[in-house]
């Protein structure tokens, strides 16, 4: 329940209120269904389901669908922190500017070079996608089509943002019905029984088979976060929801229910119904609803899929590059390029610049091997839970204690919990992801030591506009 504001809050240190005068604003123009609509988008549940679930069926075999299950446990918790937090400090910056406002600037820029990690390599790795559902109309080469999707997205987040809020949701229509007529046919060929959800297994070649451990399990945590992780993205529309203090919390929860059920609903279908498990591992899912049906519905299917991949594309450019554009406002780069970051246009009231520094890039990402970035993804994601979850253990504290904010039940015990067990799963992860992870955040601590922190006064101040609108509401209950 929400607490008793006190009537003029007091900045925390190290970060400024905006103001119009001093800073560009987003114009409020998204309510609670608005906003589903985009963050259930950029979760992606059937480009997630079609084209991150295969991988995890090669690997976790059956026990794919309990190991997407304890991580959308995890992520209950999770949602609580982004509810308190993205309530208490809305901002486009999401992650960094709540942690940057609680913890200071060093925890609040690591976290944004966690979360640039996820911005720049998810859309091109949901993108490299599309070609292989589109090819039951039209035989397409993978790189070139999916920089195709991701220069239409750039596009698509040029335009003003309560347009785009209903054209993704047409199609989120679509690949919602896509992802229940596979979890319709699943349920109607079942191969096996239930029990081998939870007992996992997978195939071992020569017709045998294997037992999924509980340490495999732990490690796929990663990956199954980075499937639910869209959920969390809610908070960077924060300047852009009418009354952020009562609908961001709000959109993170539906969000996180409505895109765990669209996942893990054909996830147990495919799983019963795959005909062996060295078909299920091999993760065709377009092939199996071709047996399980017809040509006709294997062919809508897979473009409903590829509606859905065009559709994560256009909303991950949009949500992104509202991080980006947050970051230029609050200075984390050389003046010139935060003046153009920062800049917004008038017509659509969109930060073009930004918006284009996510999209090229990531059309040219397209033509790279992004083979091992789905594990480094899973860390850096990982790496942002843990950070936002100390965060809303030191939230309840000084001049944020009695701000009017959604408070999450079971504090502190539930921030804590995911603490521990996200440091658990980080230190299953592979060598490599860690490796490469932790090299991107230490260039990211030099560049804070060596640039930004000798120019404190006027470089990454994380800003808070909402700070001012809270000020001049009068107290309610």
């Amino acid at each position: 329940m929400p607490t008793t504001p006190v009537a003029t809050p007091v900045p925390a240190p190290q970060t400024r209120t905006a103001t119009p005068a001093d800073s560009p604003q987003l114009t409020r123009s998204i309510g609670v269904v608005g906003g589903t609509l985009l963050t259930l988008s950029c979760l992606t549940p059937a480009s997630s389901l079609f084209v991150i679930v295969p991988d995890s069926f090669a690997s976790l075999g059956t026990g794919t669908a309990l190991t997407i299950a304890i991580a959308a446990v995890l992520c209950v918790g999770v949602a609580f922190t982004y509810s308190e937090l993205g309530t208490l400090i809305p901002s486009s910056g999401g992650e960094y500017a709540m942690v940057g406002t609680l913890m200071g600037r060093l925890a609040g820029w690591l976290v944004f070079v966690l979360s640039l990690i996820v911005v720049m390599i998810v859309p091109p790795i949901i993108a490299l996608g599309t070609a292989d559902y589109l090819a039951p109309i039209v035989h397409l080469d993978k790189q070139p089509t999916a920089a195709a999707v991701m220069l239409l997205a750039t596009a698509m987040g040029l335009l003003d943002l309560r347009a785009n809020a209903w054209i993704t949701g047409i199609f989120l229509v679509l690949e919602v019905i896509a992802a229940a007529v596979v979890a319709f046919l699943g349920f109607s060929h079942t191969h096996r029984s239930a029990a081998t959800l939870i007992h996992p297994v997978m195939d071992a070649g020569g017709g045998t088979t294997t037992a999924v451990t509980g340490g495999l399990i732990v490690t796929g945590l990663a990956t199954a976060l980075f499937i639910l992780q869209g959920f969390s993205t809610a908070v960077y529309l924060a300047e852009e929801m009418e009354n952020p203090r009562r609908n961001v919390s709000r959109t993170v929860l539906w969000t996180l229910a409505i895109g765990a059920a669209v996942v893990l609903v054909p996830v147990v279908a495919i799983t019963l119904g795959a005909p062996d498990l060295k078909t299920l591992g091999a993760g065709d899912v377009a092939g199996m609803v071709q047996g399980w049906s017809n040509s006709a519905v294997g062919t809508f299917v897979s473009l409903c899929i590829a509606l859905a991949i065009v559709n994560a594309a256009i909303v991950m450019v949009i949500q992104n590059s509202r991080v980006v554009f947050s970051s230029a406002r609050d200075a984390a780069w050389p003046t010139p390029v935060n003046r153009i970051f920062s800049h917004v246009g008038k017509r659509f009231g969109s930060p073009w610049a930004a918006t284009l520094a996510v999209g090229v890039p990531g059309a040219a990402l397209c033509f790279v091997t992004l083979d091992t970035l789905n594990e480094v993804t899973g860390v850096a994601v990982a790496g942002m839970y843990v950070f936002v979850a100390l965060g809303a253990l030191v939230s309840r504290r000084g001049a944020h204690k009695h701000r009017l904010a959604w408070r999450m039940p079971l504090w502190p015990v539930v921030p804590a919990l995911i603490v521990l067990v996200l440091v658990w799963v980080l230190c299953q992860q592979s060598a490599r992801s860690l490796l490469i992870t932790g090299a991107l955040v230490a260039a990211a601590a030099v560049y804070w030591a060596l640039y930004l922190r000798p120019r404190q006064d006027s470089h990454w101040v994380i800003s808070v506009p909402e700070d001012e609108l809270a000020a001049a509401e009068p107290a309610r209950s």
